[in-house]
């Protein structure tokens, strides 16, 4: 990725597919309440390739139930259950994911490319779609936190559970950005949704990256990264 001739004041993030995973033991769980046998290894990849389901063209706001139907089966789908158990299967996982506490498993790397990012000089914050404690659980494993820390210190965490917006809504965007005291066009935002974070941030005038560990979207008409290691680097190269 080429160096941008503009480096942010800010980089605000998601915190689902950026920090944090559904737990793996909730998920198993679930599949084997639906009689299925899957390893624990496909699943980081099988939430990645099912939120690419979630194209720029997508609706969600009016949508919603057809675009999360279609995440679920391509997630189970990527996890290898049998045609003949992929309804029992959706059913099992629906009620997990209903649960925004599912998202507690650390992407690996993401504290030290959040620390890198930290390391860079630009501010940081969350913004993410949770139930009001999302900031709470970051902090109890040990990522980040508002203020100092074991964790590295960000500024803010914006929570659709406590604002009463949901992304790709733009003034949850507005609110974090309100926070920091910037204009849109100082800030980055990254997050793993195309049609959630993509389309949200740039409705906020905020440039967007979505995080693509697997490079799903190698032609996509939107900046991606590898890593938050992978940005920290790029913003380190990038003259201000």
């Amino acid at each position: 990725m080429a160096p941008r001739s503009d480096a942010p004041v800010a980089v605000l993030l998601d915190a689902g597919g950026v920090f944090v995973l559904p737990d793996p033991d909730r998920i198993l769980g679930a599949f084997t309440r639906a009689e299925c046998s899957v390893p624990r290894g496909v699943l980081a990849d099988a939430h990645y390739r099912a939120a690419a389901r979630f194209h720029v063209g997508r609706d969600v706001e009016t949508c919603w139930t057809e675009a999360w139907l279609e995440y679920l089966q391509t997630y189970v789908d990527e996890c290898g259950v049998p045609p003949d158990r992929r309804d029992e299967a959706h059913l099992h996982l629906d009620s997990e994911f209903a649960d925004a506490a599912l998202w507690i498993d650390p992407v690996p790397g993401s504290r030290e490319g959040l620390q890198a990012l930290a390391e860079t000089g630009v501010r940081l914050g969350i913004i993410s779609n949770a139930d009001g404690m999302m900031g709470s659980r970051l902090a109890q494993l040990e990522l980040c936190q508002v203020g100092p820390g074991i964790g590295v210190e960000i500024e803010c965490v914006v929570d659709s559970g406590n604002v009463g917006v949901m992304k790709p809504d733009p003034r949850i965007f507005h609110a974090a950005i309100d926070l920091l005291g910037l204009d849109p066009d100082q800030v980055w935002y990254v997050g793993d949704m195309p049609a959630i974070d993509v389309v949200g941030a740039r409705r906020a005038g905020i440039r967007p990256y979505l995080m693509d560990p697997l490079s799903l979207h190698l032609d996509a008409g939107f900046e991606r990264i590898s890593s938050l290691a992978a940005l920290a680097e790029l913003i380190a190269t990038t003259p201000e």
